[in-house]
């Protein structure tokens, strides 16, 4: 189930937060799920993209929140 999306900058791609812990990146057009960032330990409860649209923002239920690069998927860090 889906808690919280956001669209990029250029509306390329939606980034979702979900109650399975994950968030996920989605290119519109085609529906293509390109990645899946994984390290939460709690439902995603929040999803926002950098104004330039290389990073992302999650925010889950546990009390944390995740810097991830939108081109890879790797945490960067954790807040």
């Amino acid at each position: 189930r889906i808690n919280a999306m956001a669209f990029s900058p250029d509306g390329a791609l939606v980034v979702t937060g979900s109650y399975d812990r994950t968030a996920r990146l989605w290119e519109v057009e085609s529906g293509e799920c390109l990645r899946t960032m994984k390290e939460h330990g709690m439902a995603v409860s929040s999803t926002t993209f950098s104004p330039e649209g290389l990073l992302v923002l999650t925010g889950s239920y546990e009390g944390t929140a995740r810097l991830w690069c939108a081109e890879t998927g790797e945490c960067l860090r954790t807040l």
